[in-house]
C-alpha cells in the first residue's frame, strides 16, 4: 500500500487535489499577506505587542499556505514532512511571542487602544473568513489539519487582541496587551505540539502484512 493510502491519505488525497481546495489556499495566502502588512504597521504605530505577535503569526501563516500549495497532490509522507516543518515554525512563533512579551514588561509603554481594537476587528473578519473557507478540510491529514489550526487559532487570537484593547482602554496599563501576547504564545505552542505529533505518526512506515 502506498503512503498516500495510509492514515488519512485515501480520504484526503482527492480533496487536496481539488481545484476548490487550491483556490481556497490561494485566497487564504493573499488575505494573510495583506493582514501581515496591516498589523505590522499598526502594531509598530500604536506600540501593541499583541498586534505585533499577530502580525508575525499572519506572516507565518502566509508561508504555511504557500508550503501547503507546494505539496498538494504529493504522497502523504511528503505532506507530513511539510506539516512537521510548519509545526516547528508554529512552535518557534510561540517562543518568540513569549520572549517579546517578557522583554516588553520592562519598557513601560502603553499602546493606543482604539486603533489597536479596530485593527484587531479587521483581523478577526479576515481570519473568520479564512477559517470558514477551510472548515470542510479540518479533519484531513497533518498538513491539512495544520492549515485549519492556524486559521482557528488566529480567529481566537484576534478576539483576544480586541479584549486586550478594551482592557488597555479601561486600565490605562499595558498589562492586558502583554497578557494576551503571552496567551497567544502558549496557544501556538499547544497547536504546534498537536501538528508535530500527527506529522510524526504519518511519517512512520506503514506495516506490511503477508
Amino acid at each position: 500500500m502506498s503512503d498516500s493510502c495510509s492514515s488519512h491519505g485515501c480520504s484526503t488525497t482527492s480533496s487536496q487535489q481539488s481545484p476548490r481546495y487550491r483556490r481556497v489556499l490561494w485566497a487564504a495566502l493573499i488575505i494573510n499577506a495583506l493582514m501581515f502588512g496591516v498589523e505590522l504597521v499598526g502594531g509598530l504605530a500604536v506600540g501593541s505587542v499583541s498586534l505585533l505577535a499577530d502580525a508575525v503569526d499572519f506572516f507565518g501563516d502566509t508561508a504555511n499556505y504557500g508550503i501547503s500549495l507546494l505539496v498538494l497532490g504529493m504522497a502523504l509522507n511528503w505532506r507530513a514532512r511539510a506539516a512537521l516543518f510548519k509545526g516547528l515554525t508554529m512552535g518557534a512563533f510561540g517562543i518568540f511571542v513569549l520572549g517579546r512579551a517578557a522583554w516588553s514588561v520592562s519598557m513601560g509603554s502603553v499602546p493606543e487602544p482604539v486603533t489597536m481594537g479596530a485593527i484587531g476587528a479587521l483581523a478577526l473578519l479576515a481570519n473568520v473568513s479564512v477559517a470558514a473557507m477551510l472548515f470542510a478540510w479540518r479533519e484531513g491529514d497533518a498538513n491539512m489539519r495544520s492549515v485549519w489550526l492556524c486559521s482557528r487559532n488566529d480567529a481566537i487570537g484576534n478576539l483576544a487582541v480586541m479584549a486586550a484593547a478594551v482592557g488597555v482602554f479601561g486600565t490605562g496599563s499595558s498589562w492586558p496587551d502583554l497578557a494576551v501576547a503571552a496567551v497567544m504564545g502558549v496557544l501556538a505552542l499547544t497547536a504546534a505540539r498537536s501538528v508535530i505529533q500527527q506529522a510524526q505518526a504519518e511519517m512512520r512506515p506503514v506495516p506490511t502484512h503477508a
